[in-house]
């Protein structure tokens, strides 16, 4: 639905792929409230909870997941960027020109 007015209009994600660190029952109701799907690996203690309990365990679609790996990766090639990981720029087109530089750093030979 379009926001009245002027602004940005809202969005929803379709699907939220996280690690283990964000695997807890309230943050897996949030989104399911909100009718987002998630990609969330389940803990250990998790896991022996619900064998304890008797109940199913969680599908985890491993291509969704693996395909966050490749984004997380170009996190972390990104932030070797000294100006980029501590964010020395003030303004935010200074600091998107050195995001900009620093992608083209990567995908060019």
């Amino acid at each position: 639905m379009a926001r009245p007015g002027p602004g940005r209009p809202r969005t929803r994600p379709d699907r939220v792929a996280a690690d283990k660190g964000y695997s807890s029952r309230k943050i897996r109701a949030y989104l399911r409230k909100r009718g987002i799907a998630c990609t969330i690996p389940e803990r250990i203690d998790q896991i022996n909870g619900r064998l304890r309990r008797g109940e199913s365990l969680c599908r985890l679609d491993r291509t969704i997941y693996r395909r966050r790996n490749v984004i997380e990766r170009c996190f972390g090639r990104l932030t070797q960027h000294r100006a980029l990981a501590t964010r020395y720029d003030k303004r935010a087109t200074h600091y998107q020109a050195m995001v900009t530089l620093a992608c083209l750093q990567l995908w060019l030979p």
